[in-house]
């Protein structure tokens, strides 16, 4: 493995920048911070980790964790709770990103964090399912079962409750 040098770093922090700090936006409050932490953790190696996207998620999932327990653990000292930011940066008309945001936070939070991986993280199910620690089948499975529930809340519907799952607002 290859040194990695500053201008690959720059390169993929350009590339994956906005996708990590939504992806660390699950857990904490500070997503910027994680990312700008997990991008000094990979300057810091001593050669390129061989699947540096995959590395990357998973390190900022981690950093995002611990920055989450440790905010609980300052918001119950300080008795004050901050309100969740947006999924959305910037949104058309087509999409009202708040009712988006709000439907996306009622997920279950491995079906969300696959959603959220895939489409803005842009990775691959082999990708998320190892991110995971699942398997293929049910990475792919969270990800369409998880689309399937936006879908039908945001056009006003309930979805149909598939066998043996739940008939709640999460999905397994």
């Amino acid at each position: 493995m290859a040194v990695i040098g500053p201008e690959r770093v720059a390169r993929l922090f350009d590339e994956l920048g906005a996708a990590l700090a939504l992806y660390a936006r699950q857990w904490c409050e500070t997503p910027e911070d994680v990312v700008q932490e997990a991008f000094l953790a990979l300057a810091r190696q001593r050669s390129e980790p061989e699947n540096v996207v995959p590395w990357l998620f998973r390190t900022v999932r981690n950093a995002a964790i611990a920055a989450s327990r440790s905010a609980r653990r300052r918001k119950a000292r300080e008795t004050k709770a901050a309100g969740p930011e947006s999924w959305f940066a910037s949104t058309d008309d087509r999409l009202d990103a708040d009712r988006a945001a709000e439907l996306l936070v009622e997920l279950e939070p491995a079906t969300r964090e696959v959603i959220v991986a895939r489409i803005w993280g842009a990775l691959t199910f082999e990708e998320v399912a190892s991110l995971l620690g699942c398997s293929l089948t049910t990475a792919h499975r969270r990800y369409h079962a998880g689309l399937a529930h936006l879908l039908a809340r945001l056009e006003g519907q309930t979805p149909c409750p598939t066998p043996n799952a739940p008939e709640s607002p999460t999905i397994p």
